[in-house]
């Protein structure tokens, strides 16, 4: 019977999720490039400022984390991400008119928080359409944009650039938002009960396997309040804050800096570094593919974002030992790509595991928006020690913050994998609430 279903709602939901979040990526790493390609002389900017201006965007990216949860589980994350496109038009192409490093840091920061809510409203509304045997995929291919938005978005920008300048970096890929905010009014649904294009098979099947799923964890995961006190009072939740902001921290700054470091490693223009830097992310949509498939397969969310992150970290070890080889260190820089976003997966199906749907939906704000504080602290850590101590020094911490995070994800409890829920298991990590229960 499954089989025989049509597959409607991966095209219908999944696509115009996806290039709405390419969008956002764009407008989020173009600075990137920016900085290198005259940017940090125009302006005046040193290393250090550099990596404020790159990180300040994850101070504004913290303000409408939980709102935008919130919104998606009780009303329309269709008319909050519309907004949101309207706002990254606005604040993309004025800073392309910036005249000094405040102007800049301001609209930064105000891209950050109209970007805000946007993670936590598609991943709700993709658990709205996914049942949990499909949800890590769906999930992988969401979080595909990463990757593909850096596929789009090195050449492209380097392109513009050599040919222009980075103020219509800015312009042009702001304005795209334009375009993608009538592909996303016209097309998206918040859920399958209000999309008309839904076949009636497709529909009855899907509502059927979404409650099945709800009613699990409604058996299973103990049923807290959607406040911001209760996601805190939850172990397992606050591990995971903690868990996604070491493991942004090394993400953020291997992406935000990549651009310099591939001008430093080979010398390039801003043209071939745009080149050279589409092949690791190229890497990090078949890590994504590779690692939910096998997290799906075996069920094990844990064990595979341990290994993401391992990897993670010991390709940015390998890229720093073997520096003096530019192809050895750029095919290490290419696998940091490949394990990059691989971990994204199966821990974004963790908190509808271990929470009820309306808690899941806050609490993936939190863990999103506390977590990219990381996004942050990354870009300006790299900033400071390569100021003070080299890159290399820089690429060691990095790969330390993503070793911390690999060690929280070992070390988080068996409800949080497929097909291993116990009700001892979630006693441990809650007492309080289960005691409750009974």
């Amino acid at each position: 019977m499954r089989e025989s279903l049509p597959r409607t709602r991966w095209y219908r939901v999944i696509v115009p999720i996806l290039i709405t979040c390419i969008i956002s990526f764009m407008d989020r790493v173009n600075i990137s490039f920016a900085l290198p390609g005259g940017m940090d002389q125009d302006l005046a900017i040193t290393s250090q400022m550099a990596g404020v201006v790159s990180g300040i965007f994850f101070i504004g990216y913290l303000f409408l984390q939980v709102p935008g949860g919130r919104i998606a589980v009780r009303g329309s994350g269709k008319r909050f991400i519309a907004w949101s496109l309207v706002a990254w038009l606005v604040v993309s192409v004025a800073t392309g008119f910036v005249t000094n490093h405040y102007e800049l840091l301001a609209l930064r920061f105000i891209l950050g928080v109209s970007e805000g809510g946007m993670l936590p409203v598609v991943l709700t509304m993709v658990s709205n359409w996914f049942p949990e045997k499909e949800l890590g995929r769906a999930n992988a291919l969401v979080m595909m944009f990463a990757p593909l938005g850096g596929i789009l978005t090195a050449p492209v920008s380097g392109l513009i650039i050599n040919m222009l300048d980075w103020r219509w970096l800015f312009i042009i890929e702001g304005l795209l938002s334009a375009v993608v905010l009538v592909v996303w009014w016209l097309v998206i649904s918040d859920r399958p009960e209000e999309a008309k294009w839904l076949p009636e098979a497709e529909k009855n099947w899907l509502l059927t396997e979404l409650a099945r799923d709800r009613a699990a964890v409604q058996a299973q995961a103990p049923q807290g309040k959607a406040s911001l006190k209760e996601v805190f009072r939850h172990p397992t939740l606050v591990k995971l804050v903690l868990l996604n902001f070491f493991y942004q921290t090394g993400d953020y700054g291997y992406t935000l800096w990549l651009p310099s470091i591939l001008k430093n490693l080979t010398g390039s223009n801003m043209a071939g570094i745009g080149l050279l830097a589409t092949l690791p992310f190229i890497a990090t949509l078949l890590g994504i593919y590779v690692i939910s498939w096998f997290s799906d397969r075996s069920g094990k969310r844990r064990l595979w974002v341990t290994i993401s992150l391992s990897c993670f970290a010991a390709s940015l070890l390998a890229s720093v030992a073997l520096h003096q080889h530019i192809v050895a260190a750029y095919i290490a820089l290419v696998l940091c790509g490949f394990f990059l976003k691989a971990a994204t997966s199966p821990f974004w199906t963790i908190p509808g595991r271990i929470a009820s749907p309306e808690l899941a939906g806050s609490a993936r704000g939190v863990i999103n928006g506390l977590g990219n504080l990381g996004g942050f602290c990354g870009p300006y850590l790299v900033g400071l020690m390569t100021m003070f101590y080299g890159q290399s020094v820089a690429m060691c911490v990095l790969a330390g913050f993503l070793l911390v995070a690999a060690l929280l994800a070992i070390r988080l409890p068996k409800t949080c994998d497929s097909g291993e829920v116990t009700p001892s298991s979630d006693a441990k990590e809650n007492p309080g609430l289960y005691a409750a229960k009974r």
